[in-house]
């Protein structure tokens, strides 16, 4: 398996996070099978695209939660370096609570 787990929707409270505040994360390597996504549906499309990164984060954004790491943003790239046989991603991880 790639992921840890695979649910649909952010189980965690709201972080208020913003682009800024998740820029000054830095980010770190996370094994893939550490994450549980917070998506069950990939659009083929974006994960497909090659400038799929261009207007965002370079980095995945995660939440680490009672002692799980959620995927919330990044599952595209993700799904990316599974295919390319990559264990690791690089990943903002914000601690909440």
């Amino acid at each position: 398996m790639i992921f840890k787990d695979v649910r649909d929707g952010r189980p965690y409270p709201d972080h208020g996070l913003s682009t800024r505040e998740w820029a000054k994360i830095p980010p770190r390597p996370v094994r893939l099978d550490e994450l549980v996504t917070t998506k069950k549906v990939l659009e083929l499309d974006r994960l497909l695209s090659s400038d799929s990164t261009f207007f965002g984060d370079l980095f995945a954004h995660a939440v680490q939660w009672r002692g799980e790491m959620f995927l919330e943003d990044g599952l595209h790239r993700a799904v990316r370096a599974a295919l390319q046989q990559r264990n690791f991603i690089h990943v903002r991880v914000h601690v909440l609570g």
